[in-house]
């Protein structure tokens, strides 16, 4: 085994670790706080007041762009296998 290939294996296994432990977050944890209001749902405005974060509406969370990708591809499978039957 030359250097190349020993290091693209030790390269290859903690990618594939770290995006499976991805995919399960994403999973069982779809959701995490939204960046514009630090998951509160509420941003203080300029003069004191309070306001709902237009980012997430008020709740505070988000979808992991993971999960976003995981419900475009089943979105995706139940349109193609849908206008299959309907032939």
């Amino acid at each position: 085994m030359d250097i190349l290939t020993s290091l693209a294996s030790a390269l290859f296994v903690p990618a594939l670790l770290v995006t499976a432990g991805y995919l399960f977050t994403c999973v069982f944890w779809p959701f995490k706080a939204c960046r514009v209001c630090r998951g509160h749902g509420q941003v203080y405005g300029l003069f004191g007041g309070i306001r709902l974060c237009a980012v997430c509406d008020g709740t505070g969370l988000r979808l992991r762009l993971g999960r976003r990708l995981i419900n475009l591809a089943g979105r995706l499978y139940r349109e193609i296998n849908s206008t299959n039957r309907n032939r």
